[in-house]
């Protein structure tokens, strides 16, 4: 082995082949957490829409709701293929909540298409099946993220943790939904999705606030990375960032209850910013773990020469995906309009 190999691990592949597909499946999960979670948060916010309302809702997410799901896919698929051992024990540990999402998933891609098709007596029940749809996926998935923060442990309080973060991760899925709306809509229904993005931010900063206090607790090593000098004080501008990026949805919204004509926009790119700087955060906290102090991504990862056929197909896969999303965004950009299936 030469000389620099030792000196810098990270340029032989059984050290730069794991991380590298630990940050794409990292990115693939927040490209589905985002893009998804306001789709998600749009059909939660069904529940309190008119039928017209509802139907312009539906168009707002028409075009992309379903490709948004693909970065879903490519995320459990890279947990699987690359690291099969954490894959093993993150499944078996949130078996019934994965279930319940999927039957989630399942319920808001049949509700999506059926309540155009159906009676005008049945219309109302598809609705009312894409929203708890859209509840129960954004539900299970908080669940898992509580458990899943908590190394997997079954006491009450983690239990009361998951319960928490579930309610608070769907919240801010509305928030991304409501912000979404705001931006896609005009007249009553913009007005109200406002209101509803008000009062979603509160329950997302809450969830952010109770991840952010949590992960330090669960473990000394992720206490030590945030609190010891000087790492307190080159990590201090996450959540600083945070806090700024949530005062100023709270303040642009509240503008936007008074001024119609003020930047729609903004509200939606700042809901990102919090999801983006709380990633961010709980990455730099687990990191190298992909199981809270138990199974690293390199101890988790395949064989080397299983990793390198895989890339062959990830660096054809990636680009397309990520291609078809930009253009399918371009091409659907602005105010939506009604949705039909004629």
């Amino acid at each position: 082995m030469a000389v620099t190999d030792i000196q810098n691990p990270y340029v032989q592949p059984a050290v730069w082949l794991p991380l590298a597909f630990a940050i794409l499946m990292g990115l693939s999960i927040l490209a589905y957490v985002v893009l998804d979670g306001y789709d998600l948060g749009v059909g939660i916010l069904m529940a309190d829409a008119d039928d017209e309302q509802k139907d312009m809702m539906v168009a707002s997410i028409g075009p992309f709701w379903d490709a948004n799901e693909t970065w879903l896919v490519l995320g459990v698929g890279l947990l699987l293929v690359a690291f099969p051992h954490a894959h093993g024990v993150i499944l078996t540990a949130l078996y019934l909540p994965v279930a319940l999402m999927l039957a989630g998933l399942i319920l808001r891609g049949v509700a999506f298409d059926f309540r155009v098709k159906a009676l005008a007596s049945h219309k109302p029940l598809w609705n009312r099946a894409f929203v708890a749809g859209s509840l129960l996926t954004a539900l299970a998935q908080g669940w898992m993220l509580g458990r899943y923060i908590l190394g997997f442990d079954t006491g009450w309080a983690a239990t009361a943790f998951a319960g928490l973060i579930a309610v608070c991760l769907a919240a801010g899925y509305a928030l991304l939904g409501a912000c979404w709306v705001l931006m896609k809509s005009s007249g009553k229904l913009k007005s109200k999705s406002v209101r509803w993005a008000r009062k979603a931010l509160w329950g997302t900063g809450l969830g952010i606030a109770a991840v952010s206090l949590a992960t330090p607790l669960v473990s000394a090593r992720i206490f030590e990375r945030w609190f010891d000098w000087p790492q307190l004080l080159w990590l201090a501008p996450i959540p600083l960032a945070a806090g700024a990026a949530f005062l100023a949805c709270d303040r642009i919204l509240a503008r936007l209850d008074r001024e119609r004509g003020y930047g729609s926009w903004k509200p939606f790119v700042l809901a990102v910013a919090l999801f983006v700087l709380a990633f961010a955060g709980l990455g730099y906290s687990l990191f190298p773990y992909l199981v809270v102090d138990r199974i690293d991504l390199w101890q988790a990862a395949s064989a080397t020469s299983s990793l390198a056929f895989i890339g062959v197909g990830a660096a054809f896969a990636v680009p397309a995906i990520l291609a078809y999303t930009v253009w399918s965004y371009k091409v659907f950009w602005g105010k939506s309009q009604a949705l039909s299936y004629d």
